[in-house]
């Protein structure tokens, strides 16, 4: 085997780093802040015009030149007016749907869809003040109302394809509600995260919106929760516990006892599904020891 002597070269000055040099990924990441960023300031510009001008007499030309930029730059970012003012709908809704499909396998489907439209909750709380002006602005332009339910209709869209894609659309029968259950709820969901967003909109963007989403959450959980599966992939058979001997003559589902002899005392031991809400959970508990004592 032969081996190249390499003679040593001098040093060269490093030269700049240009975007080529970056790997993708990151070039990626930095082209999308600063996309962003400039809908983010042409959306300021359209919003400070129509505050002040009003949005019939506002132009397109007029919105470019209060950013600095030219109005090829304006229709680069967006098609029309109306569309400026809801600078950040397409990015949250990519990150909506990445939050699906990232969800943990045992995750209940529809906790994932919570959690998803979380994401849009978060993009009006980070600049309360603009979410403000802008919910003032949509009531008093039919357009802008318009574009901002189109916008809406894009998550529950979303949202209704993921619950489904649990389901078979085709198995809808009697005795398998589980599609319509599916479209119910992801439409539930949307409608408890817009009715939140209303309320804290009108109340001037004060108070904990996300607890306060988190509440409504639980009450559509507790609607639906049981007949939209507990993460079971579709295909998959539901299983159900095997039948257990009870001391609860009547211990309600989705729990069920067996009293286990231990010496004097006897342990109960309690199965409950996965969906359960926790409240129903103790309360079939107490019931279950109350009358086993008795």
């Amino acid at each position: 085997m032969q081996y190249v002597r390499v003679m040593p070269q001098p040093a060269k000055a490093p030269r700049p780093k240009t975007t080529a040099d970056v790997p993708e990924s990151a070039a990626g990441t930095r082209a999308a802040a600063q996309r962003l960023k400039m809908r983010r300031e042409l959306a300021a510009a359209a919003m400070e015009l129509f505050a002040t001008k009003g949005y019939e007499a506002t132009t397109v030309d007029e919105i470019a030149a209060a950013a600095g930029v030219a109005r090829r730059t304006f229709f680069r970012h967006f098609r029309s007016k109306e569309e400026a003012i809801f600078p950040d709908h397409d990015d949250t809704l990519v990150r909506a749907e990445a939050v699906l499909n990232a969800a943990p396998a045992h995750e209940q489907p529809l906790d994932t869809v919570c959690r998803g439209i979380k994401e849009v909750m978060r993009m009006y709380a980070s600049s309360p003040a603009v979410s403000v002006e802008r919910y003032r602005l949509t009531r008093e332009v039919p357009t802008l109302r318009e574009r901002e339910i189109a916008s809406v209709a894009r998550y529950e869209r979303l949202f209704t394809r993921y619950l489904l894609g649990h389901f078979d659309e085709r198995d809808h029968h009697d005795g398998n509600d589980d599609p319509l259950l599916a479209e119910v709820a992801a439409s539930a969901v949307v409608t408890a995260h817009n009715h939140v967003l209303r309320r804290w909109l009108r109340a001037g963007g004060e108070g904990d919106v996300e607890t306060q989403l988190d509440h409504a959450f639980a009450i559509v959980r507790e609607t639906f929760g049981r007949g939209i599966g507990a993460g079971r992939p579709r295909g998959e058979e539901e299983t159900t516990a095997p039948a257990a001997t009870t001391t609860a003559a009547a211990a309600p589902e989705p729990v069920a006892f067996t009293a286990v002899p231990a010496g004097p005392d006897e342990v109960l031991v309690a199965v409950a599904r996965t969906d359960a809400p926790l409240d129903d959970v103790m309360r079939t508990i107490e019931r279950a020891l109350q009358a086993h004592r008795a």
